[in-house]
């Protein structure tokens, strides 16, 4: 396991230090989480980018019933 050291305002320190008595958690626990949330909050987002200008290429689009028909699906 890695230690990490962030340096923080005395005062940003106590409100993550009570948020995470709140959440029951350690401030570890709340830092590792909202880190790890932010990195794949901006993943979904870079997905989300791609995923739109491959839609703006070819806007067609299928239904359910279509696609199962073409895949020979039921």
């Amino acid at each position: 396991m890695t230690t990490v050291t962030l340096r923080l305002p005395e005062e940003d320190a106590e409100l993550i230090k009570s948020y995470a008595a709140q959440e029951r958690r350690t401030v570890s626990d709340v830092i590792r989480l909202a880190i790890l949330e932010k990195i794949e909050d901006e993943y979904d987002l870079k997905l989300y980018k791609q995923a739109m200008a491959e839609f703006e290429k070819d806007p067609t689009t299928y239904t359910l019933a279509e696609i199962k028909e073409m895949h020979g699906l039921k």
